[in-house]
């Protein structure tokens, strides 16, 4: 079960070992002008590697097809739906989550992760339980992380390592040599998931929480903030040793952007105004003018 990019590379690992037999994905949307469906990569996928899909709006839809499969293990990687406790007491259910738990909990473990400037992240191999991603850990492997780290390779690199870790996890339960550890509870925290006000830039804080929001973002959806009317957004950042007592303020100097934090600048590497493609920040200032 599972729907975005992160679920693809554990697929096509768990196929070409395994051989699954069926994958339970989100349904296809409509294009923007409506005129033809548009498959999620888990469903094009699976397609393409001649699994059955199915498609619920909700899970509970398929209850009966599911106990007539009579299956011994569900794999879960970002499905987008709650398994329904129906379900869960049909077969063991485990999840590939983006995050060493108990830490960061639910829908947006990568970004609150690097939001949060921590040192690292990982992947948690885990039992899925009735509440949300509080279950016990079979496996875990961790993932270095900086201020530089930027969400997409490290999403990337998280999908990698789930697919390895995954196959090692459907070995030791096929062994029967598997224990499952308890969360400590009183460590838990949450990723709440992004919304649009977590997108805006706000200038009047440390470089380093500036730039690990901007990274955590990139390169999507990105950060961005309004000037002259133009909402532009940044997706790259150095800090500059140059200090800074002015949030906000832009300064040019031989073709590069800085723009000040509140102890220090922050230099911006790439760049994108409304409706265009992102630029490195040399190309942009070719282009616009800030005064």
């Amino acid at each position: 079960m599972g729907t975005p990019d992160f679920a693809v590379p554990a697929l096509k690992k768990i196929h070409e070992v395994f051989k699954i037999d069926t994958v339970f994905t989100q349904p296809p949307r409509k294009s923007k002008r409506g005129m033809k469906e548009l498959k999620n990569p888990v469903h094009e996928t699976s397609s393409q590697l001649d699994i059955e899909v199915r498609t619920p709006n909700k899970l509970n839809a398929d209850l009966d097809f599911f106990k007539s499969k009579n299956f011994n293990l569900a794999v879960v990687a970002a499905y987008g739906q709650i398994i329904p406790d129906a379900f869960l007491k049909e077969c063991l259910f485990i999840n590939i989550h983006a995050s060493l738990l108990p830490k960061w909990r639910g829908a947006a473990p990568i970004q609150r992760s690097l939001m949060n400037k921590d040192k690292s992240t990982g992947i948690s191999i885990m039992k899925i339980e009735s509440e949300l991603d509080s279950g016990p850990v079979l496996l875990t492997q961790s993932l270095p992380l900086t201020i530089y780290s930027k969400y997409g390779e490290v999403h990337n690199r998280l999908a990698e390592i789930g697919s390895e870790l995954i196959l090692r996890a459907i070995d030791k339960i096929k062994d029967n040599s598997y224990e499952f550890i308890e969360q400590d509870h009183n460590l838990k925290t949450y990723a709440k998931k992004i919304k649009k006000e977590d997108e805006e830039i706000i200038w009047d804080l440390e470089a380093e929480t500036v730039i690990s929001k901007i990274h955590a973002l990139s390169p999507n959806p990105g950060s961005y903030y309004c000037i002259n009317n133009n909402k532009l957004k940044i997706f790259e950042c150095t800090i500059s040793k140059k200090k800074s007592n002015q949030p906000g303020h832009i300064y040019i100097e031989n073709e590069r952007l800085f723009i000040g934090c509140k102890d220090n600048y922050l230099e911006v590497l790439e760049i994108q105004k409304p409706g265009k493609n992102k630029q490195k920040t040399k190309e942009f200032l070719k282009g616009y003018n800030f005064y």
